[in-house]
């Protein structure tokens, strides 16, 4: 199916787009509405989205909100095994970076235009990750090196995503790139900075001192106390089906890892990787990065946070991501 004029649809709209911009949700309403036959849901929370989207019936879902919006519905329906017979529409709508994942994936950002698209667009399949926890990367997949995710956020809730979702570093080197990240904000336990502090110290002082430090600086003589500073980068071990990328011999920067197309070409996600995901590693101190494409990426090593999408899961110490090639339906303009 293409255009859905003249179909019955299901309009999700996410409380938090209602409180960011209302005159945006209400244009988007009233574009739809005149379009189609429109159910209007007015979810309070997440058990009420998951139960309004599960009594959808044969109406086509679209959401009206931000990226954590189309990923608790992707979510929602890939753990009831019917993502790939529902296609999806989307209105993004919020601030610039909680609406970056969407703009990624080639939606547009413009209230009316998204609208419109979903009533004459047509569907794409889209490739996403899974990982071995059951969660899901719509767009990137991003490794910070050397930096832990800081405190304990809401964050989305899917189901089965990640042991623990937090804020997203905006410190982060390779955020600053760009890509589909959006902050998430939450409450920051008072206990949360102190047991960073202690593992912090619990990890160095179980560490080699190879690789946690550099030698000491030129005129110190190696004499007791001399300043040392911290090398960049995370050991990690990162296997491309079944290629080693990185071992734990040698700090890496960071991984990202994007399903589909490459960054500049087709949209991430838009199933024109002939099944691969793109694997970019990168090294400390500005080293040319490896570049891959494969079907299953392997991490491992000391504990080690990740940031998919709009979320930033672990700790772990190993997780495997695989492309599923066509494995959700994303209604996009034509053309």
């Amino acid at each position: 199916m293409d255009s859905v004029r003249g179909y019955p649809l299901l309009v999700v709209i996410d409380p938090e787009a209602r409180s960011t911009d209302g005159e945006a949700v209400r244009i988007a309403k009233d574009v739809l509405c005149a379009g189609a036959g429109a159910k209007i849901c007015l979810p309070e929370g997440p058990e009420e989205f998951a139960r309004m989207l599960a009594r959808r019936g044969q109406r086509r879902p679209v959401v009206i909100g931000d990226d954590r919006a189309l990923l608790r519905v992707v979510g929602l329906l890939h753990k009831e095994r019917e993502l790939a017979g529902v296609p999806l529409s989307m209105v993004p709508v919020g601030l610039p970076a909680a609406v970056a994942l969407s703009r990624t994936l080639g939606i547009p950002t413009d209230t009316v235009a998204a609208a419109r698209a979903v009533l004459d667009g047509g569907e794409r399949p889209m490739d996403l990750l899974t990982d071995d926890s059951d969660g899901i990367v719509l767009g990137s997949l991003r490794i910070p090196g050397g930096s832990e995710a800081t405190g304990a956020g809401r964050g989305v809730s899917v189901p089965q995503q990640s042991s623990a979702v937090a804020a997203a570093d905006p410190a982060d080197p390779l955020a600053a790139r760009g890509g589909p990240v959006a902050a998430v904000s939450g409450h920051h336990p008072w206990w949360k900075p102190y047991a960073r502090t202690a593992r912090t110290a619990l990890s160095l002082l179980g560490a080699p001192a190879a690789g946690r430090w550099a030698a000491p600086r030129s005129g110190d003589g190696g004499r007791t106390g001399a300043r040392r500073t911290r090398v960049p980068g995370q050991r990690l071990r990162i296997e491309a089906d079944g290629v080693l990328l990185a071992d734990l011999d040698r700090p890496v920067r960071g991984v990202s890892v994007m399903p589909g197309g490459r960054p500049g070409t087709a949209a991430p996600g838009a199933g024109s990787g002939g099944e691969l995901a793109e694997v970019i590693v990168h090294w400390p101190g500005g080293a040319r990065p490896v570049r891959t494409r494969a079907r299953a990426v392997t991490v491992s090593g000391a504990d080690f946070h990740y940031r998919a999408d709009a979320l930033v899961g672990g700790p772990v110490r190993t997780r495997t991501w695989t492309v599923q090639p066509g494995a959700w339906r994303l209604q996009l303009p034509r053309g």
